[in-house]
């Protein structure tokens, strides 16, 4: 259980929203990674191990076309993974994986070439970060490590879209918390 792990679940929770994880190459980690953090259940939905290119389509609903044009190495690709695993299992947010760890290149991708995505709720308040968000990586390092750093990137750029939605409120608390004032 990482400090990242035990933030997402609890601002989830603070905010009283879920959230559902799609996964390729990472394989599970970071659905592992976060049912680690006690009290997950309060606000993880499931996952979504789409592994093969065509659950991608299936379980997540990615284009198609896109798939047989680009591959799954793709940030459209994570993108629309993120969103689709968010509708299918009914989460406020939706986190997702998609890369090559390796030995071999993948979709004409090199091995560490990883993207990185979040899905949340649209919203119109004033300095609110919510809506879609890919991040492309390009990582080092054998194959636990690439996929180790994806689980650890991914939950970034969550943990970064919910900071940039926390209310007032929310924020008196962390300050509290952390003996600010």
């Amino acid at each position: 259980m990482t400090a990242q792990a035990t933030e997402v679940v609890r601002l989830l929770t603070v905010r009283g929203e879920t959230l559902a994880v799609a996964e390729s190459l990472t394989g599970g980690l970071v659905a592992a990674e976060i049912t680690s953090v006690p009290g997950a259940s309060k606000v993880f939905r499931g996952s979504v191990t789409a592994y093969a290119t065509a659950l991608k389509h299936e379980l997540l609903g990615v284009d198609p076309v896109l798939l047989a044009q680009r591959g799954a190495v793709d940030p459209q690709v994570a993108g629309q993974m993120a969103a689709g695993v968010r509708k299918a299992l009914g989460a406020d947010w939706g986190i997702a994986t998609t890369g090559v760890a390796g030995p071999d290149p993948q979709d004409g991708q090199p091995v560490g070439t990883v993207f990185v995505a979040v899905d949340g709720p649209l919203t119109v308040r004033p300095g609110c970060a919510g809506g879609g968000k890919v991040e492309a990586l390009r990582l080092n390092g054998s194959r636990a490590e690439i996929r180790m750093e994806s689980v650890r990137s991914v939950l970034a750029v969550l943990l970064e879209r919910l900071a940039g939605e926390q209310t007032g409120n929310e924020r008196a608390q962390d300050t509290e918390r952390n003996g600010g004032f």
